[in-house]
């Protein structure tokens, strides 16, 4: 007959192993066979755009050129339209994305451009001229043993591509 403490040695044990096994995936981003994921913005939705508050919603995409799944604890980013700072915050969204794969996500955005209302004016005054935008920030990746991945895009958007006739 198994006592008790046996009994909780052997449950220990098990789940220690257990551990170890699913930390077995984790040793390629230590050892150096982790490839970063690639992180873009693909798309900015104006959700409400009052004088005092604008709501937006930043939809990203990443790809994933790992062998393996690859979980995703957040993001901290920060969108510069010029140099006017558009939106800075953090996304706490859990979710998974599959080995040679990719997963799209949204972030909500709330943001007072008022101070800034002069100069984002200023861009809008010629519409088919580009604005530049300036996405920098870190993907928080992994379970137990995170890595961050940073990440930083640049492009230019034309501002009558977004504003109905």
């Amino acid at each position: 007959m198994v006592s008790q403490a046996q009994t909780i040695r052997i449950l220990s044990l098990l789940m220690f192993l257990g551990l170890l096994s699913g930390l077995s995936g984790c040793s390629t981003w230590m050892t150096g066979g982790f490839e970063d994921p690639d992180v873009r913005l693909i798309k900015v939705n104006v959700i409400k755009a009052k004088l005092l508050e604008q709501r937006f919603v930043l939809r990203f995409r990443i790809d994933n050129p790992n062998d393996m799944s690859l979980p995703v604890r957040g993001l901290d980013y920060v969108v510069h339209l010029n140099e006017v700072k558009l939106a800075e915050g953090e996304s706490d969204a859990w979710f998974t994305v599959p080995a040679h794969g990719h997963h799209e996500f949204d972030v909500p955005v709330r943001t007072n451009l008022w101070r800034h209302v002069r100069q984002i004016v200023k861009l809008l005054e010629k519409p088919e001229e580009p604005i530049r935008y300036r996405l920098v920030g870190e993907v928080k990746t992994g379970l137990l043993f995170g890595r961050s991945v940073h990440m930083s895009r640049n492009g230019e958007i034309i501002p009558g591509d977004f504003i109905p006739e």
